[in-house]
């Protein structure tokens, strides 16, 4: 053996001896480990359920030990409304190499150690027996984590394919979903991205007829660190290449491509804000192309802790009262009272007060539809305050509550006139100058009825209305009036009585 071939030999011999030596350690530290993340998975369970019907858990049932890997089982249960009458429990099979060199690793050209390497699957019982069908008696959910010596975690996810009865009227084609994740220790930074290429359902209305939804090109993505507070911030963004929905007794299609959902979460001290914004590239129905939408929606200046505390008493207090009182209802009974007791009532004014004290903000920033020839959009803005005390009457109360309230709408009578002439193409008429002298001449009434009644302007081919409200003052469409002449301005069109000159 020459000299290059021994100091070889005795590389991949010292590396074989610290490989062992890890997967060893590994190995009696891998159920504290597991007991960690699962402790963290469920304190996430829980944070994910806030306000919903129902508890979930996910605990380990065994552990097999060995050298090189170990063998744990799972078991997943949910109980409560949202997962029917009776509990639903899935069990995972998790196949554990140790590390530092798992040989999966090494077979993928990988060698970068890590604790520990998890292939985990959806185990098959009487509950799961018809996905196992489904996916050709594979599991029909798995994935991969590789669990850094740091405790950060990165890995993939990935339903399989499945196409499949759902009941006697419902069916499924699932071309299937893949998502890679990774995760710093504790997932104070989580970021995942992952893909579908089609979904397909099959099912009936409430009056029989078929309907079928086509989704295409789905892909979604997270960038998201936990607050000071506990909850996740960040991005999430959601993006549909095309979707149809096919229904009625006449099969209409309704249609949408390139829709695209982004949210952006942040907190600066004891404040957050968001922002949501909505993209459609193009509506259609029955394959005529009709528009493009756009809604974007922010909210600012929201106090974390009081916002926190009374969350709380709405799930503990709020919440379980407004099902009982809906359910007494349902059956004839009296409405029971809502209790909270003096140190509820104390908790609940001061941190609403708190709340307000913040100058909360929200705002509808952009609703809006564009035809070829036209576009209509609104947006809306509300800022709060502080009153001088939460128990005023109520039109007091209103009054200084409401710090801003601004509102414009504009109706462009030319994308009135497009969306009506699809429509009267749908109908069936054929004859295009009776088609539009009809289309026409109802924009030209809407415009007529809203302009008549003093609650909008025509500005050019737009129909417009313009709300300003602050310090009690009121601006409509520029006429200057109190908040009281206001209010008796709107009486007097819709149904009372008194009227504003």
């Amino acid at each position: 053996m020459n000299k290059s071939a021994g100091v070889l030999l005795g590389i991949v011999v010292a590396m074989g001896a610290i490989s062992a030596g890890g997967a060893w350690f590994t190995g009696t530290r891998i159920e504290g480990v597991l007991n960690t993340s699962l402790l963290d998975a469920n304190k996430q369970l829980q944070a994910a359920l806030v306000g919903y019907k129902g508890t979930a858990s996910l605990e380990l049932v065994s552990l097999e030990r060995h050298v090189f890997s170990s063998t744990a089982h799972y078991r997943l249960k949910g109980e409560g409304e949202m997962f029917g009458e009776a509990p639903v429990e899935l069990l995972f099979v998790d196949h554990i190499e140790h590390g530092p060199l798992p040989f999966s690793r090494l077979m993928s050209l990988k060698w970068l150690p890590v604790m520990a390497t998890s292939h985990y699957e959806l185990e098959k019982t009487p509950l799961t027996e018809k996905w196992f069908a489904a996916a050709k008696d594979a599991s029909p959910l798995k994935g991969v984590v590789n669990i850094g010596y740091d405790n950060a975690t990165n890995g993939t996810l990935e339903l399989l394919p499945l196409e499949m009865a759902l009941d006697d009227k419902s069916s499924m084609k699932f071309s299937g979903l893949k998502m890679d994740v990774a995760a710093s220790a504790q997932a104070q930074k989580v970021k995942a991205d992952g893909y579908m290429d089609s979904l397909k359902l099959t099912t009936v209305s409430e009056d029989q007829a078929p309907v079928l939804v086509e989704l295409n090109g789905l892909t979604l993505a997270s960038n998201l660190t936990k607050s000071t507070y506990g909850y996740y911030t960040g991005d999430n963004t959601i993006e549909l290449s095309n979707s149809k929905t096919t229904y009625g007794v006449k099969q209409s299609v309704l249609g949408f491509k390139n829709f695209e959902m982004k949210n952006h979460t942040e907190e600066s001290g004891t404040s957050a804000s968001g922002r949501a914004d909505y993209k459609v590239g193009e509506v259609s129905l029955n394959g005529k192309a009709v528009g493009s939408a756009q809604m974007a929606m922010s909210l600012k200046n929201l106090d974390i802790p009081s916002t926190l505390v009374l969350m709380q008493i709405y799930q503990t207090k709020l919440q379980p009262y407004e099902q009982a009182a809906a359910e007494a209802a349902e059956a004839g009974q009296p409405v029971p009272e809502l209790n909270l007791t003096e140190a509820e009532e104390a908790q609940l004014k001061t941190n609403l007060e708190q709340l307000l004290a913040a100058g909360p903000q929200v705002a509808l920033e952009n609703l809006s539809f564009k035809t070829t020839n036209g576009e209509s959009r609104a947006n809306l803005v509300l800022d709060l305050t502080k009153p001088q005390s939460i128990d005023l009457p109520a039109d007091q109360l209103a009054k200084q509550l409401v710090a801003l309230l601004d509102f414009n709408l504009q109706v462009s009578k030319p994308m009135l006139v497009d969306v009506l002439t699809v429509q009267s193409q749908l109908d069936g008429q054929t004859d295009a100058k009776l088609i539009a002298d009809q289309v026409t001449a109802t924009a030209d009434m809407f415009s007529s009825m809203a302009v008549g009644s003093q609650l909008a302007k025509l500005d050019g081919n737009n129909i417009v209305t313009k709300l300003h409200y602050a310090n009690n003052q009121v601006d409509f469409n520029g006429q200057k009036m109190t908040l009281e002449e206001f209010a008796g301005f709107l009486m007097s069109k819709f149904g009372g009585t008194g009227e504003i000159q």
